[in-house]
Parts: C-alpha cells; sequence; structure tokens
C-alpha cells in the first residue's frame, strides 16, 4: 500500500475493528498521542492499541465513519483531512491518567466534525498518529459545550447514581477485549 492507502486504511480499522487489516497496517511499535483521553488498553503500541481506540470510539458512536476530504504527504507523513461521523448511542467516556474524567450520556444526536490528521509511515507500515480535532464542535453536537441544562443534568446524575464509573468500566474492559483479538489471529497474521 502506497502512503494514503495506509492512512486511509488506518480509519477503515476504527471503523471495523477489522484485526486483519491492523496486522498488516498498524506498526508493532505503532504510538497512538491520542490515546491520552482513551482507555488505558488503547496506549498499547501496535495493532492491539489502534483495535482498543476503534472499539472505544465504536462503543459511543453508532455508524461510525470517517470521509476523507484530502491528503498532503510529505517525507515518510500523510496528512489527512476527514470528517468524523455518527450517532451518540453509547456513553462517550473520556479518561485521564487511566481513569474517569468525563462520561456523557447517549443523546442519539448525529456528529459529523472535521479534524486533520498526521500518520507516520515507517517501512509500510503507520508507524505513529497524531490529530487536531474540533472537539468543541463535537461538544456541541452533543449539547456539552456550551452546556444544555438536560445534558448537563443527565452527566452530573451519572456521575451521583456510579452509572459514569460503571460505563467507564465496561468502556475500559471493551476496548480491552478488541485489543486481544491479535491472540485470536492465526500465527501468521500476529
Amino acid at each position: 500500500m502506497d502512503a494514503r492507502e495506509l492512512a486511509s486504511a488506518l480509519f477503515r480499522i476504527l471503523e471495523t475493528g477489522d484485526p486483519l487489516l491492523a496486522t498488516e497496517v498498524v506498526a508493532k511499535d505503532n504510538h497512538n498521542r491520542e490515546a491520552a483521553v482513551a482507555p488505558p488498553a488503547c496506549a498499547i503500541p501496535g495493532p492491539a492499541g489502534t483495535l482498543a481506540s476503534g472499539a472505544w470510539m465504536r462503543s459511543a458512536f453508532s455508524d461510525l465513519r470517517f470521509p476523507i476530504l484530502g491528503f498532503a504527504e510529505g517525507d515518510d507523513q500523510v496528512w489527512v483531512r476527514l470528517r468524523m461521523q455518527g450517532r451518540h448511542t453509547g456513553p462517550f467516556v473520556r479518561f485521564r491518567n487511566g481513569r474517569l474524567d468525563q462520561a456523557i450520556p447517549p443523546t442519539g444526536r448525529e456528529i459529523d466534525f472535521e479534524q486533520v490528521h498526521m500518520v507516520q509511515i515507517r517501512d509500510g507500515r503507520v508507524a505513529s498518529h497524531e490529530a487536531l480535532r474540533d472537539d468543541m464542535t463535537m461538544l456541541a453536537q452533543l449539547g456539552v459545550f456550551p452546556p444544555a441544562p438536560a445534558t448537563a443534568l443527565r452527566m452530573v446524575a451519572w456521575r451521583l447514581s456510579g452509572r459514569a464509573s460503571r460505563a467507564a468500566a465496561e468502556v475500559a474492559a471493551l476496548a480491552a477485549e478488541a485489543a486481544r483479538q491479535l491472540n485470536k489471529l492465526p500465527a501468521t497474521h500476529g
């Protein structure tokens, strides 16, 4: 695959959770800087962390997709301009230092916002990934910023009732299970 195909495939992995594609596209030492706000399994280097990241996002956003708007290429880098789209049907849990930071209960709202990703390519694989995202637009679309009263009340109720902590534990377990998918592949793929 050329650099653009590798970058496109990275987003297909996030959309689908395809472990075979992950082993073909993602370097074993791949580093995802964006894992800082994700469940701990998303920080695992290589294909496992990429699979965990996709599971985390798909747990919050059904019909997750990343339509690509354009590419720019440099020395062993591809910049990808795209949109992140989906419907918020599960809790969107953000983490800090591996612990619950914020849990946004499902709103049923559509998200559609722009991102730019820098994908580093080495030896025909994705070696690292960084993003510039318009998170403020996403949070506005979810009713979190500025806070819609109903969304703010649900978030507080979730925190006080323990639902936010339970959602964080469930999402972290789901991401960890996605990372373990590589252990189930035949030896020729792992």
